[in-house]
């Protein structure tokens, strides 16, 4: 395994702007040595370049900031804290307000992200100018990368923000102010410039410089612009409602076949493939494992000292452990209602959805005991693709940071490329041209002695664009759940209301077990299996509604009404989605723009 690049060491020689609200408006300082000096010599341009990741890790940055909340709720990801009813809960709940506490500071994500923008900036100009970046070398690479990197950054703002600043070029003095930008001008520039940067870089593994998966490659940039052309082609709200773009260059249409297109030749070139197994995949990921070739296509770095995903996300450890030194996860989960959205034999659903967490009960007198799965809740379920016992076994790392765990964030796999492709070729050339992409996804979600029903049978009988359309909207979530790609997708399809609101039926009916989740036990029996660790359960799956008191040492409600609360379905969400799928600009930057920005 590859030692990890430090993201906080790198590129010293650029210099960060916008970490205060005077300092946000104060063009960058020179560096030290000339620019002829450093965008001319490989080595130092390098430097330069991993540099622009650097804000990324900053404390109230993509690390603590954007990463945690962006993205929740989904009709698949619900964050614990939704109904706390304070400025976190807001975040999460499309009630955001611009002074929200938890956002609203000078070094928050908003500033990072165009730290992380100047410094692109200052690195492609003085590639262009000092570097003779050509296909096939380095510096070549190096400013496909830097593109790359920036339009990294655009696509979260407008994510996040939706019409935003547009800065390609340097701060100088005259562009210190400047007015939110229509976003379909953004996503032309970004598609154009990842059009160039897929001619700069090498595919993964050709070169010494992609064989690892935190650098910028081929395969990513291709997959990355078919992601950016399916957005800006798709609907998202606007001043005057929610609707496509009317800019006749993101015609939906033009924009599925860049998308098809730009798949379609990561796809041949055999640079990437899906893992083995769903769970293999997780446990690589858990594990620290970089290389390039696999599944993951591109992923933000952290080092051992940064970055806060399982910290967030990973199966809740209750106390310190023979796993672990950091008692953390768990502050979000799946929706309640999505195992029981799984075909039982869809080797995904354990692997996503975990009904336990770890607790060392022994700990106060033995810290060295060994730890123990105890059951939760119906309605805070883990994500299981993160865990921090995976890493342990996988990596032998065991977390001792109080505040980060050290895991990147996985930001495309090759899944999402072949999920695109099914979507974009049913959409120009219909079903029976999709299904090849759909069908490789699946077989990997089911065993071999199921292809036949699972896959085959399954996928062949989408014989209508829109039946197959529905079905990938639903293999979506199945997927991606816990990855944060959901929201953006939903919004794209014009879906995220109406899934929201479904939601709340579905949770309704899932703690009555009415409806599609009639046959859905309403109690759980469990004990410790023999090795004293692990769960032994019966009323998890569909249909065990036996009573086996007799068998098991404890028992438990499961779905029923006082385990989904009333307050769990009204703060899916508290304001119409629709209305508010951006963020706010936090107040900070507004107040410092001299009158540019507004909300």
């Amino acid at each position: 395994m590859k030692m990890k690049r430090l993201i906080y060491l790198t590129g010293a020689l650029i210099l960060t702007v916008m970490t205060s609200c005077e300092d946000y408006l104060e063009a960058p300082a020179k560096s030290t040595l000339d620019e002829s000096v450093i965008f001319s010599q490989p080595d130092l341009a390098k430097g330069a370049v991993d540099g622009i990741k650097e804000p990324m890790a900053q404390t109230n940055s993509y690390r603590g900031r954007f990463l945690p909340w962006y993205g929740m709720n989904t009709d698949a990801e619900y964050h614990f804290s939704s109904d706390d009813g304070n400025d976190n809960a807001d975040l999460v709940t499309y009630n955001a307000q611009a002074i929200n506490s938890n956002m609203n500071t000078t070094n928050n994500a908003w500033a990072m992200m165009y730290s992380g923008i100047e410094r692109a900036n200052v690195c492609i100009e003085g590639l262009r100018t000092y570097g003779n970046p050509e296909p096939g070398t380095i510096m070549g690479h190096l400013l496909g990368e830097a593109l790359t990197l920036r339009a990294i950054y655009y696509a979260d703002l407008m994510k996040a923000w939706g019409d935003v600043v547009a800065r390609f070029e340097p701060i100088t003095s005259e562009s210190l102010y400047l007015q939110r930008t229509n976003r379909d001008e953004i996503y032309k520039q970004l598609l154009a410039d990842l059009e160039e940067a897929a001619e700069l870089v090498p595919w993964p593994n050709e070169t010494s410089n992609t064989m690892n998966v935190e650098r910028v490659n081929k395969a990513f940039v291709k997959g990355f612009r078919a992601r950016l052309a399916l957005a800006a082609g798709g609907y998202s709200q606007y001043e005057d409602g929610v609707r496509l773009s009317n800019d006749p260059e993101l015609d939906r249409q033009a924009m599925y076949q860049i998308a098809l297109q730009e798949c379609r030749e990561v796809i041949e070139s055999g640079t990437a493939r899906l893992e083995s197994s769903f769970e293999r995949l997780w446990r690589k990921f858990s594990g620290d494992d970089i290389t390039a070739g696999g599944e993951s296509l591109w992923e933000i770095p952290f080092s051992a000292g940064r970055g806060r995903w399982m910290f967030t996300f990973a199966i809740r450890h209750q106390e310190v452990n023979e796993y672990t030194g950091q008692a953390r996860g768990g502050q979000a989960g799946p929706m309640p209602y999505l195992y029981y959205d799984y075909a039982d034999n869809d080797t995904r659903r354990n692997v996503t959805c975990v009904p336990y967490e770890w607790t060392n009960p022994d700990v106060t007198t033995n810290p060295e005991a060994t730890p123990q799965q105890q059951l939760t809740g119906i309605d805070t379920w883990a994500f299981g693709k993160f865990r921090y016992e995976w890493k342990f076994e996988e990596a032998g790392i065991r977390v001792t940071s109080s505040n980060d765990d050290g895991t990147n964030y996985l930001y495309m796999r090759y899944a999402e490329v072949l999920f695109m492709a099914a979507e974009a070729a049913n959409e120009l050339e219909g079903p029976a041209a999709a299904a090849p992409y759909l069908k490789e996804i699946r077989r990997r979600a089911f065993n071999p002695e199921d292809w036949a029903t699972m896959v085959d049978a399954y996928v062949d009988g989408l014989s209508s664009k829109d039946a197959f359309f529905d079905a990938l909207v639903e293999e979506h979530k199945l997927e991606f759940t816990g990855e944060m790609l959901r929201k953006q997708a939903l919004i794209r399809w014009n879906l995220l209301k109406t899934k929201l609101d479904e939601s709340k039926i579905k949770l309704d009916n899932l703690r009555t077990t009415s409806g599609e989740y009639s046959d859905v036990p309403q109690t759980m029996y469990y004990q410790l299996g023999d090795d004293g660790s692990t769960l032994e359960l019966y009323g998890l799956n569909r249909g065990e509604t036996e009573d086996r008191s007799n068998d098991f040492e404890s028992s438990t409600d499961w779905a029923v009404v006082d385990q989904i609360s009333d307050e769990i379905i009204e703060t899916i969400y508290t304001q119409n989605p629709d209305e508010n799928q951006y963020w706010p600009i936090w107040q900070v930057f507004i107040d410092g723009s001299n009158g540019q920005l507004s909300n």
